[in-house]
């Protein structure tokens, strides 16, 4: 078989872990497979460089940050093909440009647009472990990229599916996907197997195990994904086709985001095509859109709320602030203290009364709903921060994942 093995910034964490990471390599390798490695900056890294970009400006050029950014992965990729040379297994380090994933020019939040597997391919027939430099990719251009926070993931996934491999292995710190945040509900269950659609849900919800985007990738490519721990050998989860899966739960997940904020427009002009017209300039200036309710005003005036992650709240701002500067907003006001709470299970598609008993639940607690959104397998909620955690331990129990 040839195996994908991706490890994050933990499990690369300092020489003793990347020398483990050699050892659970070593030992694919004596099980008879070909093995591709993709592997993230150890732990801290990237925060760092970052922090020492921002020490001489807030704003640095975003071409030099992904220039600065994609050392991290390449020095870790080094000192993985070393560790395992002197172990006596053939390897060779390979950045982004080199292993061939090209990437569209949106600096620090780059798009892969195609993989040339051949200098992969051309190393393995010479039996070779390949080490990916994950994270990172080139423009057409020739300049270096890097594909956001949790790239890595999706690097992996990517040379995957070029490779055509067997299976995707996304090695982490915990050891697997559970049905929520055990730091929050220690009654958190590991699921064996789970869909693309619900990981794909609890990704973009907050479950910080996989990226959104990777998980969207491996459906795409029928990659067979399995999350499991760096420092155990327990059965991970299997991330596959619904129709793998025999038992279908009614909800199989809690997804909790606290990277939310709130944007409240009043005083919005009410005339056709507004709507468009903000959002595709929020669209324009890479802001992502969640939850939207438009309820109607008075005077030819309507009002707009949205959500947003935190982290793209002053760009969302910005371009607020030119709608007031035309007069075609009244006011905005912000909220950053809240959270997005959800539901998710391709189960729900067949049962009704799933989000009734969600929102009783709430009820029954006292937490006030704010916005409300729902797909075929889930239901989101957005709710006051402080009840973040007590939401996910009461819909938890209401659903009976610890059974």
């Amino acid at each position: 078989m040839l195996i994908v093995q991706k490890f994050g910034g933990t499990s690369v964490g300092d020489l003793e872990r990347i020398q483990n990471v050699a050892n659970r390599v070593s030992q694919t390798l004596k099980e008879g497979h070909q093995v591709v490695v993709v592997v993230s900056a150890m732990s801290g890294e990237t925060n760092k460089l970052i922090a020492f970009a921002e020490h001489y400006t807030a704003t640095p050029e975003r071409s030099e940050v992904d220039m600065l950014l994609s050392s991290g992965e390449r020095v870790t990729a080094a000192l993985l093909s070393i560790a395992l040379n002197a172990m006596g297994h053939k390897a060779t380090s390979m950045s982004g440009r080199r292993a061939g994933i090209v990437t569209d020019s949106i600096h620090t939040k780059a798009r892969i647009e195609s993989i040339d597997p051949s200098a992969m391919h051309a190393e393995l027939a010479l039996g070779k472990v390949v080490v990916v430099a994950g994270f990172q990719g080139v423009s057409e251009s020739g300049q270096v990229t890097t594909l956001g926070r949790g790239g890595s993931d999706l690097s992996a996934v990517a040379v995957a599916g070029a490779l055509k491999a067997d299976l995707c292995e996304i090695y982490t710190d915990v050891d697997g996907i559970y049905t929520t945040d055990p730091r929050i509900e220690p009654k958190a269950k590991k699921m064996e197997r789970i869909s693309y659609d619900e990981m794909l849900e609890l990704a973009s919800l907050g479950a910080k195990v996989l990226q959104n985007r990777s998980v969207e990738l491996a459906k795409k490519l029928n990659v067979n994904l399995v999350t499991r721990s760096s420092f155990s050998n327990a059965e991970g989860t299997l991330i596959t086709k619904e129709e793998n899966i025999m038992e279908q739960p009614l909800v199989s997940g809690i997804a909790l985001d606290k990277n939310q904020a709130r944007v409240s427009l009043s005083g919005v002009i009410d005339r056709p095509g507004i709507a468009s017209d903000i959002f595709t300039r929020l669209a324009d200036n890479s802001v992502n859109i969640d939850m939207i309710i438009q309820t109607s005003g008075h005077d030819g005036k309507t009002n707009l709320d949205f959500t947003v992650p935190k982290t793209e709240l002053i760009d969302a701002k910005k371009v607020v602030e030119t709608f007031i500067a035309d007069d075609e907003i009244s006011e905005a006001s912000y909220d950053e203290c809240i959270c997005k709470v959800s539901i998710v299970g391709v189960g729900m598609k067949s049962h009704t009364g799933v989000a009734a008993k969600a929102f009783q639940t709430m009820a029954a607690e006292n937490i006030n709903i704010m916005m409300i959104s729902t797909s075929e397998i889930k239901v989101s909620m957005v709710i006051d921060e402080k009840y973040a955690e007590l939401s996910v331990r009461s819909l938890h129990n209401a659903y009976s994942l610890d059974q």
